[in-house]
Formats: structure tokens, C-alpha cells, sequence
């Protein structure tokens, strides 16, 4: 099992930049695919992005963040990490980390359905203004 605690967020105007992170603690964090998922007032949990296991992890994002957003990960820190830049107002949301294990474990690809993130971390809330 692993542990997942998000931070980071913070409120930025359009256009800046903010890097949230995900601390994990527990087993073997690298063999795990990670999710960013946000989840803005009103609307439902999306899927921004996501990384497969290891140093070699494929990455994946939704059209809306594509070469705004990256994904990466040091899993000698335990740390997979979201870098934001020329945000917009519509990124406005918590923001949530999730770890894949069963069968995704070692897995280079990553999954983008919620369902198949077993550990979930609480979130951090980024506020972009206009």
C-alpha cells in the first residue's frame, strides 16, 4: 500500500506557473502508476494527467492541459510532480493525486478511468484569477 499527500497548490494569476506535488509513503512507490485528477465547484473529478511505473513511465494528459502541463517523478524522493504553466482561469480547482496498483503495478502505461486508482491522497487547491 502506499500513502499519498498532495501540496503545493496555491492561487496565481493567468498565465503563471505552479508545480503541486505528490509525496508518497508505504511500499515500493516506483512500481506504481500516478494520476493527477482536479475537481472544480460544481463539476465532476476529471483526469488531468497521469505517469507509468519507473523512470520509464508514459505520460498522458487531456487535450485542455497538452503542452501546458507535465508530468514527472523521482522515486528516490517518493515525489511524482505537476508542472503547470500559463495557467488559466478555468484550471481552478482541487487537485488530486492517486496511485494504481493490481495490475497496473510495473506497468510503463498508465490508466486515465478514476476507477482504477486504489489510493487516493487529499488534495490541494489551486485558484487561478483572471
Amino acid at each position: 500500500d502506499v500513502q499519498l499527500q498532495a501540496s503545493g497548490g496555491g492561487e496565481v494569476q493567468a498565465g503563471g506557473s505552479l508545480r503541486v506535488s505528490c509525496a508518497a509513503s508505504g511500499d515500493r512507490f516506483a512500481d506504481y502508476a500516478v494520476g493527477w485528477f482536479r475537481q472544480a465547484p460544481g463539476k465532476q473529478r476529471e483526469g488531468v494527467s497521469c505517469i507509468g511505473a519507473a523512470s520509464n513511465g508514459d505520460t498522458s494528459y487531456i487535450d485542455s492541459v497538452k503542452g501546458r502541463f507535465t508530468t514527472s517523478r523521482d522515486d528516490a524522493e517518493n515525489t511524482v510532480y505537476l508542472q503547470m504553466n500559463n495557467l488559466k482561469p478555468e484550471d481552478t480547482a482541487i487537485y488530486y493525486c492517486a496511485a494504481a496498483g493490481g495490475s497496473w503495478l510495473k506497468d510503463p502505461l498508465c490508466p486515465t478511468a478514476t476507477s482504477d486508482y486504489d489510493y487516493w491522497g487529499q488534495g490541494t487547491l489551486v485558484t487561478v484569477s483572471s
